[in-house]
């Protein structure tokens, strides 16, 4: 008995793998955006929980700011994008 099944052509196997990187750059990101989603319903949850938290993360912002003024100096315009260290906070 002989096997009647056509080879698939080139071009579909190309398509295939395409599709699998595709879908595995979709999981990606889905699992970074779980990740995000994550921490920040933790974030929220502990702000709720303490409300004094708030304020130590104020305060600790305000800190950060002084002690960057005074190892860079003092600056009078805003740090460019290169020198930010979270880009998110744009």
């Amino acid at each position: 008995m002989t096997d009647s099944s056509p080879e698939r052509p080139q071009a579909d196997q190309d398509d295939v793998l395409e599709l699998n990187k595709d879908l595995e750059k979709m999981t990606e990101c889905a699992e970074n955006m779980s990740v995000q989603l994550t921490w920040m319903a933790y974030d929220l949850v502990a702000l709720r929980t303490s409300p004094e938290l708030g304020a130590l993360l104020q305060g600790l912002e305000e800190a950060y700011h002084r002690c960057r003024a005074a190892v860079c100096g003092a600056r009078s315009r805003e740090p460019d994008l290169e020198d930010r260290d979270d880009p998110s906070q744009i």
